[in-house]
C-alpha cells in the first residue's frame, strides 16, 4: 500500500469512527494528490446536516494529525464565497480537487462540483485601491531589501521573506491566479507565473543562502514595472477605522 491509498484508508476509517451519520467527505490537500509523507496531515471535509453548524478542527488519528474542515450542506453556499474573497479558496480546494471518500446521497458531488465551477472562476480581482496599497508595500519592502546590508542578517532574512510574500500576492491577481500560504505559495506562484515565480522564489532562496539579494531585487522590481511600477510620494491611505500600520 502507497501513502495515497494509506491516507485514503486511514481518512475512511477516522470518518466512519467519528461521523457515522455525515452527508460525506472527501480527502484533501496533498494526501489527495499523492503528495503526502507518512506523517504529512490529512485534510478532510465532511459534510454535516444543517443542524450540526459548522467549524474547524485539529485532531490526531491513529498518531496522525488532522484537520477537519466541518461545514453543513446550508452554510456551505455562503462559505464557499468567503474562502474566494480570501483569495486561497482553502475548504473550495479541498473539494474541488479532493478524493471522495464517502458520499450516500449526492451531497458531495454537488458540492465538489459547485468547488470546481469557483476554482474555474477564480479569485475575485483586487479592487484599485487594493492595487495601489499592495504596489506601496511591496516597494517599501523592496527599498528595504536594497537598503539592508548583508551583515544584518536577521533584518535582510526577514525582509526577504515579506518581500517574498507581498510580490506572490500581486503576481497571482495580476494573473487572476489564486494564491497561497505555507507550500502552497510556490506552488501557486510557479503556476500563475513560470518564469516570474521561478525567479522570485531563487531569488528568495539566494538570499537566504548567499546573503545575495541582487536577483530578488532584480525580479521585483520586474514585477512592479508589470503591475504600474513602484508607488512613493502620492501614496495615500484614509484610515475608517483604526488599523495598525503594517509598515
Amino acid at each position: 500500500m502507497n501513502d495515497q491509498e494509506a491516507a485514503l484508508a486511514q481518512a475512511g476509517r477516522l470518518v466512519g469512527e467519528l461521523f457515522p451519520h455525515a452527508l460525506g467527505a472527501v480527502l484533501g490537500g496533498s494526501a489527495a494528490q499523492g503528495r503526502s509523507t507518512p506523517t504529512s496531515d490529512l485534510d478532510i471535509g465532511v459534510l454535516l446536516p444543517d443542524s450540526a453548524g459548522s467549524g474547524r478542527e485539529v485532531i490526531r488519528h491513529e498518531g496522525r494529525l488532522v484537520e477537519l474542515f466541518l461545514n453543513s450542506v446550508g452554510d456551505l453556499p455562503k462559505f464557499f464565497e468567503w474562502d474566494r474573497a480570501r483569495r486561497r479558496g482553502t475548504v473550495v480546494f479541498v473539494y474541488a480537487q479532493g478524493v471522495t471518500l464517502t458520499d450516500p446521497d449526492g451531497q458531495v458531488a454537488r458540492t465538489c462540483q459547485l468547488a470546481q465551477e469557483i476554482v474555474a472562476l477564480g479569485p475575485p480581482p483586487l479592487t484599485a485601491e487594493q492595487w495601489r496599497h499592495g504596489r506601496y508595500v511591496l516597494t517599501c519592502y523592496f527599498d528595504d531589501l536594497v537598503d539592508t546590508p548583508p551583515s544584518s542578517r536577521h533584518e535582510q532574512l526577514v525582509i526577504a521573506d515579506h518581500v517574498l510574500r507581498e510580490a506572490a500576492e500581486l503576481l497571482t491577481a495580476h494573473h487572476g491566479a489564486w494564491t497561497g500560504i505555507g507550500k502552497w505559495l510556490p506552488r501557486r506562484l510557479v503556476a500563475a507565473n513560470p518564469d516570474l515565480g521561478t525567479a522570485l522564489l531563487d531569488g528568495y532562496q539566494a538570499v537566504a543562502e548567499r546573503a545575495d539579494p541582487t536577483r530578488l531585487a532584480a525580479t521585483v522590481k520586474e514585477l512592479l514595472d508589470l503591475i504600474g511600477g513602484p508607488l512613493r510620494e502620492g501614496y495615500s491611505h484614509r484610515w475608517q477605522t483604526y488599523e495598525a500600520c503594517g509598515t
